[in-house]
């Protein structure tokens, strides 16, 4: 959301005036930056959205390099025949654009769309609206600037943005510390009901039913960094969420060291992502889902204990 809203905004100063869609909703955390208010959720405008989409000259493809990152809606994308211009950061893309600022080494796709900018020449366009979601988008991708994606570009970045007027603490503060209280009491249960150390595989699962989300009120973006408390154990090396939502199982996939998360992803659960960082998704029902992680993680177990 960052980086579109950030990206939407910058082409507002150029006099174009392009829409904002996400294949699902957002977190409501986000709903500070500007414009937010004005992106269209796929899912329950699949109409709408596939007239914008066929009627489109260009499509900016951010923070995704393959299709069926972005569920049914990218089929509509696939299809259309805009121009379709990939800002992205994440490996293995699959190619399905027409021109691409695309660099696996980058923070975040934020990172890329200032640099974007910069290099068109057009930072005097940036303002502290811009700024602001670009900022959010890098603060959120990096881990608050701790995750092994973080360079001294990133903070160089941050900085120069930061120097738009930005206010770092309120955007912190509105990230991360405005929870709801079912949130937090969520994130309690999974914590102390759903965790399962899997010490023989140096592996802490998460699972979260359909009825959990429904208990808790779980929306979108209540679940973001719940897989980081798994990796967060002493010795634990690989960390998974897996969440029923209804039409499809999503998964996420953390990790340590040397064992890379996305080709798990990638190899087993129609996913990938960044090295320590990936997603994944399952077709199978939930409980079979849980069944094949386990199965599959059996396969891993000496790399894990290297």
């Amino acid at each position: 959301m960052g980086s579109s809203l950030g990206l939407k905004l910058f082409l507002n100063t150029l006099g174009f005036h392009p829409t904002v869609i996400t294949p699902t909703d957002f977190a409501g955390f986000l709903n500070w930056m500007k414009d937010s208010e004005k992106t269209v959720v796929f899912e329950g405008n699949e109409a709408r959205c596939k007239t914008l989409t066929a009627e489109a000259d260009f499509i900016f493809c951010l923070d995704f390099n393959h299709l069926s990152r972005i569920n049914e809606y990218g089929e509509f994308v696939g299809n259309s025949k805009a121009k379709k211009i990939m800002i992205d950061h994440h490996q293995f893309p699959q190619g399905f654009e027409d021109l691409s600022y695309w660099d696996d080494t980058a923070s975040s796709t934020c990172e890329l769309v200032y640099r974007f900018i910069a290099e068109l020449g057009l930072q005097a366009n940036v303002d502290k609206d811009i700024a602001s979601c670009l900022y959010t988008g890098i603060v959120t991708d990096t881990g608050s600037f701790r995750y092994s994606n973080c360079s001294s570009r990133t903070h160089i970045i941050a900085a120069e943005l930061m120097d738009f007027g930005i206010d770092h603490v309120a955007i912190h503060d509105q990230v991360f510390d405005s929870y709801t209280e079912k949130r937090v009491r969520f994130i309690g249960y999974a914590i102390s009901q759903k965790l399962e150390v899997l010490k023989e595989y140096k592996t802490a699962l998460i699972t979260i039913n359909r009825q959990e989300l429904k208990e808790y009120d779980v929306i979108t973006g209540d679940t973001e960094g719940l897989v980081n408390y798994g990796l967060s154990i002493e010795g634990i090396k690989f960390a998974v969420l897996i969440i029923d939502r209804s039409k499809i199982v999503k998964m996420s996939f953390r990790s340590k060291g040397k064992f890379a998360a996305n080709n798990f992803a990638l190899q087993h659960f129609n996913g990938g992502g960044h090295f320590h960082a990936a997603g994944g998704s399952s077709l199978v029902p939930f409980e079979e889902t849980i069944a094949q992680f386990k199965e599959v993680l059996k396969q891993y177990k000496e790399e894990l204990n290297a």
